[in-house]
């Protein structure tokens, strides 16, 4: 069957070409003659009446429903009856169980209009706006929520939007204070090639606007701060009116805010750290340059790529965003910010300092020269210290170091790496507690001027050479290489193990499966008694590829007797490839995994060969050579 516009045309036809009746042309066509006399009348058909969909079970309720809604005349915006709400207090309050949401819904769209004109107010109608490219930006701040290193954590995510590509900035600071306004914006100016040229959009927030002027035209008391800010960057700012008269007049970036915590934000991400998140942002506002904005021909990208000459240059040094402080070093080396301590270099104890207190760093000056970099702690009463502060005083105190704060905390940053411990343990059975602590504090000392890769190489050499003396078997010390495949374990413990036996030491080599699987025919045999003692009567034992297979519970038990025998007595080395948190995939029972792990990690000397294979590393350069 063909549409109704087909089928009047065919009627108009036969009328007119074949001089049908009606009686005839209804007779035709199948239908009645009603429609033919239409037809014939106009070409297009009527519309289709839309039958009026009726809710009589509402019907009841409808007073109820007039009385919430007239009472959002005068209720605060925020907190105006939504039609889920007024649902649920017709449940609650009125019994009406057998309302359905779509049925108030469709109700309340029509109903708050009417109730709206009735009470006078205005209808607000959306004006469309047409940006030149290059002259107008917004900004807006929008809170977020982040799991923040396991802890669900209130956050303000910055916007900053041009208006003619519609091309956004987002990031995400620990304050909605005026040092994020500032960076927010920097990091914005650098991000997107250049300044406005006639003016930024802002609503009335407090890090810009004192005091809004009224009786005058958009008058602001500004912040003397932020007037020095535009000054230095060479922008104007336009205020929008305050509440919701305001509200359309940056729409654009509002519903930025709103689209991006939607389609990025949410469910909340879980990062370790700010600076993490806002590294995925800049991925993800990368990705965004192939969006197309409803009702614009080009993608951002594109519309950005073409906005760029239109934009004002930056001025050559930008300016410091953050809240100039001067406090006091107090005798630990510490300074107060904000409730929170942060570290100096110790030479400075009893001098006030110039701090910069930015979004998500405290920079601290001595003149111009940057001192100490911290990220800034929104926790009040806690202490953050950097190692390298207290190096000098640590070297003429050495017995301090062991339980020192900063060691504590370079651990927990990754900055006291497993070759700095192997090289303490080392330096320390050889030259003693005090003198091999100055040796470490002098390798950290090396940081300051040659790249941590150079050092790390440099005293994991050294470890190693002072391991090929032996004195370390002599002493039954354990020794455990971690890494992963192809990374030089197996090499090392091979040229170890034949250092050792040139000096006359009686040396083992095996894998762990193959002992392993020699320990359980020996149990079968009744052999095991005598197996173990063969196993306990060398110098050193060298166990290549632990953990590379899962063991079973009689396997990981036969091997625990073999560790226990030679304990404090015989020295042993073992390699393997997973990090001792993950053995727990090798040695299923976590107490029997707990109690390897002791006998193989007291006093030992751990050295970590890190993940990038020499095989592959070696493959590769080959392969390059011969293509």
């Amino acid at each position: 069957m063909g549409s109704r516009v087909q089928l009047y045309a065919d009627i108009r036809h036969d009328a007119r070409v074949d001089g049908l009746s009606i009686r005839e042309l209804a007779r035709k066509h199948g239908v009645h003659r009603r429609t033919v006399r239409q037809a014939l009348a106009a070409a297009e058909p009527p519309p289709r009446k839309k039958p009026v969909r009726t809710a009589p079970r509402l019907d009841p309720y409808k007073p109820a429903i007039d009385e919430m809604l007239t009472y959002d005349l005068t209720a605060p915006r925020k907190q105006r009856h939504t039609a889920t709400r007024i649902l649920a207090r017709l449940r609650d309050e009125h019994g009406a169980t057998d309302l359905s949401y779509s049925t108030v819904r469709d109700y309340v769209r029509v109903r708050r209009a009417q109730i709206d004109l009735e009470a006078g107010r205005r209808v607000e109608a959306m004006v469309p706006q047409d940006h030149a490219p290059g002259a107008e930006a917004e900004v807006d701040f929008g809170e977020v929520y982040v799991i923040l290193d396991g802890v669900k954590t209130k956050c303000h995510m910055f916007v900053y939007r041009l208006s003619h590509s519609g091309k956004a900035i987002h990031r995400v600071y620990p304050t909605g204070g005026q040092e994020a306004f500032l960076e927010g914006h920097i990091e914005a100016f650098h991000a997107l090639g250049g300044i406005p040229t006639r003016h930024i959009r802002y609503d009335n927030l407090t890090s810009a606007v004192v005091q809004v002027i009224h009786g005058g035209d958009r008058l602001r008391d500004e912040n003397e701060r932020w007037v020095l800010f535009r000054s230095h960057y060479g922008f104007d700012a336009f205020y929008c009116q305050p509440g919701i008269d305001g509200a359309h007049e940056k729409g654009g970036v509002e519903g930025e805010v709103g689209w991006f915590r939607r389609n990025h934000l949410t469910p909340m991400p879980e990062v370790a750290t700010l600076d993490e998140l806002n590294d995925k942002i800049r991925a993800w506002e990368h990705d965004d340059n192939t969006r197309r904005i409803t009702g614009h021909a080009n993608t951002i990208g594109q519309d950005h790529h073409a906005e760029l000459p239109h934009l004002a240059p930056l001025p050559a040094d930008d300016f410091d965003p953050g809240l100039i402080l001067h406090p006091r070093v107090d005798r630990s080396a510490l300074i107060t910010v904000r409730m929170v301590k942060y570290s100096v270099p110790a030479h400075l104890i009893g001098q006030r300092v110039r701090v910069s207190l930015r979004a998500s760093c405290v920079v601290v000056f001595e003149g111009r020269t940057v001192l100490a970099t911290h990220p800034r702690l929104g926790t009040r009463g806690v202490t953050r210290v950097e190692l390298d502060h207290y190096l000098e005083v640590l070297r003429h105190k050495p017995g301090a170091f062991p339980g020192s704060t900063a060691l504590a905390q370079a651990r927990a940053a990754g900055a006291f790496t497993a070759a700095h411990d192997a090289f303490w343990a080392a330096a320390r059975k050889t030259s003693g507690d005090v003198a091999g602590t100055q040796a470490l504090i002098d390798v950290f000392l090396l940081h300051r001027s040659l790249p941590s890769d150079a050092v790390i190489a440099g005293i994991t050499s050294a470890t190693i050479n002072e391991l090929a003396t032996g004195d370390w078997i002599r002493r039954g010390d354990p020794l455990c290489l971690i890494g992963g495949s192809g990374t030089g374990k197996s090499h090392l413990l091979i040229a170890l193990g034949t250092a050792a036996a040139e000096q006359g030491y009686r040396v083992r080599y095996t894998l762990a499966t193959r002992l392993v699987n020699e320990l359980v025919e020996a149990a079968d045999e009744k052999q095991l008694t005598k197996t173990i003692n063969r196993y306990g009567r060398v110098d050193l034992l060298v166990i290549d590829e632990l953990g590379y297979l899962e063991l079973d519970r009689r396997g990981a038990e036969l091997l625990f007797q073999v560790l226990t025998e030679r304990e404090e007595k015989n020295a042993i080395a073992i390699a393997s490839n997973q990090s001792f948190s993950a053995w727990t995939d090798t040695f299923t029972d976590p107490r029997l995994c707990a109690a390897i792990v002791d006998r193989l990690t007291y006093n030992a000397t751990i050295i970590e060969t890190g993940t990038n294979s020499y095989r592959l590393a070696h493959t590769r350069a080959r392969a390059s050579v011969m293509g």
